[in-house]
């Protein structure tokens, strides 16, 4: 074994590249409906990414579908659930209820709402856990972000609209 070399450079550190290879991913494909080349279509390394996506992606990912009166007036299907937002749950074991949401909680890939809870049998409630896709939102809280994100989307939707009766 030879002396260390004290002029080489420090190693690199670890490339995180499938945070780059995801975000280019959900981009390229919620924008224009393809994938790109450089991105596994395997099971195993899409799940990775998927779980372990960064927060703000997860966001993204946590959307929830308008109701159809929402949707006719934002010109949008769907959008990132937030606090305060109220939904109506519209799978699973809730079916129906309706509520504000308390807290979105992103590690876990669920949210949790208002007077929707069980009770453990020591008596104590506890919040029921539901994931975004299984709600709808009913009623919007707006703010000057959330309007700034509608209104954005909407004009991508008039754009989209041109464009296909131009074809």
């Amino acid at each position: 074994m030879g002396a260390r070399d004290t002029t080489a450079s420090p190693p690199k550190p670890p490339s995180n590249s499938h945070w780059g290879a995801f975000s280019h991913y959900t981009t390229c494909f919620l924008r224009f409906g393809y994938t790109h080349t450089s991105v596994s279509s395997q099971r195993r390394k899409s799940r990775k990414a998927h779980f372990s996506a960064p927060s703000g992606l997860k966001r993204k990912l946590m959307s929830g579908h308008l109701s159809s009166e929402l949707r006719d007036k934002y010109e949008c299907r769907s959008i990132p659930v937030r606090n305060g937002d109220t939904v109506k749950i519209k799978r699973g074991a809730c079916k129906g209820k309706e509520g504000k949401i308390t807290e979105v909680y992103r590690r876990r890939w669920c949210i949790y709402i208002e007077k929707v809870t069980k009770s453990k049998v020591n008596g104590q409630e506890t919040k029921i856990p539901i994931h975004p896709s299984n709600v709808e939102v009913t009623v919007l809280r707006l703010d000057k972000s959330r309007k700034a994100l509608l209104a954005r989307k909407k004009r991508s939707a008039s754009g989209q609209q041109k464009m296909n009766r131009m074809d």
